[in-house]
């Protein structure tokens, strides 16, 4: 596995599953969209806010996976 940090992050949609909730989120200013995945139901977003995430990128069945460890409003972007 190997972390990943990205900030500056807005919650674009999210999808809830039994098993994780999925959230699309887009970087603001490179506009690189993310799909990160919540196996323990913990994160919660609200619209047009920028937020900064960790995590670990995982592979299953040939496919990475960016796994969400913490998140957090991020003070220094402002939209």
């Amino acid at each position: 596995m190997v972390n990943f940090s990205a900030n500056n992050l807005v919650l674009i949609s999210t999808q809830t599953r039994k098993t994780f909730t999925r959230f699309i989120m887009q970087d603001q200013y490179t506009k690189r969209t993310y799909l990160l995945y919540d196996f323990e139901k913990s994160h919660q977003f609200e619209r047009g806010i920028p937020y900064v995430v960790t995590g670990k990128i995982n592979s299953a069945n040939n496919q990475l996976f960016l796994v969400l460890e913490t998140s957090r409003p991020d003070k220094k972007m402002q939209l």
